[in-house]
């Protein structure tokens, strides 16, 4: 029943996008903004480029699966795709792409995009641009207004050290007396999202390369050392805006859906700000949607002036307001966006472009055993801060866990560690 369903909303789509197709406009194949709410608001941006049709009907894997069968028969359908950067290797690998090179260089000419992220778009290789970024979501830090007061002498709240985030924590505790830094350790928290995307990648410059490494024994000191000034209570926290609004927690880190209720319900109390800098640089995890046009497109020259539109600060900062998708080109207005979102917003920005910035991409070729990645990291912690084991002794036993996980999955890296062509291999 589900392949007949499947069968039937595929060949509906193929009779609309063969009448768009007819009419000169460009077909966008995406996997965001399903609910019908959001695809409404996104087509209504739209309209304003002029003759294009959106689908998002289609899973990412129903999307792929039609790429590859259109580069297969050698004519296509789809002018454009817009989907999650994880979803990019398998087309790098059908050489389904054309090359964006020479479109970057013009939209550059008048945008800015990030570096962070145009890099990502080249998939590892040296000079062919297999997307253009289009939008991101992210991972950030919150703090109450009267932790302020309590940083470290001369720290700048939006180009902070993770030594300073620590002076900061423990000025905290040690003039008011409690411990009032947070994470999202509890069930449900995106805990391993933190070590996978900005603790390890700011101390090591990698995720799964470096996880035995000399400088990852260093980050989980750091760790240890920093807990006596972690709320007891984080081990229980699923989200971040909660304890925030309830002030038991000062300083926290969580992901942007999961701090927005606070900057919402007070936006005088609560300052948002990007994620702290290591020895490496500054690890961040973005959730990277990009654009792309397959070989088979019957209409390239389209969809390119589409990605032009969708990555003009003007359509970013519409998308940024009615859907909540962080921009990745510089110089949107954020004068008019609710506070709520112009607070994060701001963090998002300054950490996206920030000279340092060490991107570090969701588990790349895990399939559907990409839990088992997130466990490992809670694990190694949970050996080390909380039961107090050897650093590199767990480390060296967890790092077999993970090396058994990528030989059976055949996953090759992915950023920040070095994009490589075989399994990947931990140091």
């Amino acid at each position: 029943m589900k392949l007949r369903t499947l069968l039937f909303t595929v060949v509906a789509i193929l009779v609309t996008v063969s009448i768009a197709a007819a009419q000169g406009g460009v077909a966008f194949f995406g996997t965001q903004f399903t609910p019908v709410e959001e695809g409404q608001k996104f087509l209504g941006i739209l309209s304003d480029f002029g003759e294009v049709e959106y689908f998002s009907q289609l899973q990412e894997g129903e999307l792929l699966d039609l790429i590859f069968a259109e580069a297969e028969a050698g004519t296509g359908t789809v002018d454009l795709i817009g989907i999650l950067h994880g979803g990019f290797p398998s087309l790098v690998d059908h050489d389904a792409l054309i090359d964006l090179t020479d479109l970057l260089e013009e939209i550059e000419a008048d945008n800015d995009l990030a570096d962070a992220f145009v890099d990502l778009g080249l998939m590892g290789s040296e000079d062919y641009q297999y997307y253009i970024p289009w939008m991101q979501a992210t991972y950030i830090m919150a703090a109450n207004v009267e932790a302020l007061e309590y940083l470290p002498e001369g720290a700048d709240l939006m180009a902070l050290t993770w030594d300073q985030l620590a002076e900061w924590a423990r000025n905290i505790k040690d003039q008011t007396g409690q411990a009032r830094l947070g994470f999202p350790v509890g069930e449900g928290g995106l805990w391993h999202r933190f070590m996978e995307g900005y603790i390890y990648p700011s101390f090591t410059g990698g995720m799964v390369t470096q996880f035995k490494s000399e400088a990852a024994v260093e980050m989980f000191q750091f760790l240890k050392d920093l807990w006596p000034y972690v709320h007891e209570q984080s081990i229980t926290y699923s989200q971040m805006q909660e304890p925030l609004l309830a002030g038991e927690v000062w300083v926290a880190f969580d992901h942007t859906a999961r701090l927005i209720n606070a900057f919402r319900q007070q936006p005088d109390n609560f300052v948002a700000f990007p994620a702290p800098s290591g020895p490496a640089g500054l690890g961040f995890m973005p959730v990277v949607v990009g654009l792309g046009i397959p070989k088979t497109a019957p209409n390239p020259e389209g969809a390119m002036d589409l990605i032009k539109y969708l990555t003009t600060p003007e359509v970013q900062a519409q998308v940024l307001t009615q859907l909540a998708f962080f921009p990745v080109v510089a110089g949107v207005d954020m004068s008019n966006l609710p506070v709520e979102v112009a607070k994060e917003a701001e963090a998002v920005a300054a950490q996206a472009t920030a000279e340092n910035a060490i991107p570090a991409l969701l588990p790349v070729g895990l399939g559907e055993r990409g839990g088992e990645i997130n466990q490992i990291f809670r694990n190694a912690f949970t050996r080390i801060v909380f039961d107090g084991e050897d650093i590199q002794t767990a480390l060296d036993e967890e790092a077999a866990n993970l090396q058994a996980l990528l030989n059976d999955t055949g996953a090759a890296c992915w950023p920040p560690d070095p994009v490589s062509e075989g399994i990947c291999q931990v140091e």
